[in-house]
């Protein structure tokens, strides 16, 4: 697929940018053929904080678990919440 590509224009801002590729396919200025895999491995994902009001006993549960496996127990959680939504 070496179909001659369009120059990509110049922005003077983000805004400019996003509206020219939210209206132009970037097929006619890319050659995807010749893209290559990026890895970004400082790249973490953003977290958000959250209030959870859990019942002492399953905290204190939770907290067994983790340290049976020597993990925070706030990482058990996550492990824990990621397997559970992958199964459904």
């Amino acid at each position: 697929m070496n179909k001659p590509t369009k120059t990509v224009p110049q922005f003077a801002s983000e805004a400019e940018e996003r509206a020219f590729w939210e209206s132009h396919d970037s097929a006619d200025y890319l050659d995807w053929s010749k893209a290559q895999r990026t890895v970004l491995p400082n790249l973490k994902p953003t977290t958000k904080t959250i209030s959870l009001r859990l019942p002492q006993h399953l905290l204190d549960s939770i907290k067994a678990a983790a340290n049976a496996r020597d993990v925070p127990y706030q990482s058990l959680i996550k492990v824990w919440l990621q397997e559970k939504l992958h199964t459904h």
